[in-house]
């Protein structure tokens, strides 16, 4: 089993058209907070991020923003966090995040979201880490993605055992769960063919 003392979470700046996505971020939120799992995310006070960050706070939980340089003005930085870590880049942000973190979190989100996801699932597949990666799937979200990656294991791009390595639900509590029960592959990326 996992022990998640932290999880990562990636997901928008913005906040979507729908609602579903902001009121799925708030309930992970608090989700996290009421686990006692503290919440490492990027630091901003806008969108999913600003909805998540502000449910873990109210929920009495512990809030970690990582944010690069560039993005520290007064528009976008949380100003309630328990900690804020600025970093010199966005590399740097992303090594940061993912050295304070137990497990990773996509919610709904842009080219950040996606480009963070699939990198914290790529080191997991190069053994770079062992730490558990899911998406909350709100609203089938994610469906297009996963098929995706169902598409590269059919067409012999992707191993059926490192696609599995992406844990996929649509509800917090179930995928808190599965995320600690999660055994990563042992499975290096390249193989005897």
């Amino acid at each position: 089993m996992n022990m998640l003392r932290r999880v990562c979470v990636f997901c928008g700046s913005n906040t979507g058209f729908a609602e579903t996505p902001a009121r799925a971020a708030a309930q992970l939120g608090t989700r996290l907070a009421e686990n006692g799992i503290g919440l490492v995310y990027g630091g901003a006070s806008v969108g999913l991020m600003g909805t998540l960050a502000d449910a873990a706070l109210a929920a009495g939980g512990e809030v970690i923003g990582v944010l690069p340089r560039m993005f520290e003005v007064p528009a976008l930085v949380h100003t309630g966090l328990t900690r804020l870590v600025i970093a010199n880049s966005m590399h740097e942000r992303k090594a940061t995040m993912a050295e304070l973190a137990d497990a990773f979190i996509a919610l709904p989100g842009g080219l950040g979201t996606f480009e963070e996801l699939l990198e914290a699932l790529t080191w997991n597949q190069l053994g770079l880490h062992h730490k558990p990666v899911g998406v909350l799937n709100v609203g089938g979200f994610f469906d297009p993605l996963i098929e995706q990656f169902n598409r590269a294991v059919t067409d012999g791009f992707l191993k059926s055992e490192h696609r599995e390595l992406l844990v996929v639900e649509d509800d917090a509590a179930r995928l808190l769960e599965r995320l600690r029960q999660h055994r990563p592959t042992t499975m290096g990326k390249w193989l005897d063919r």
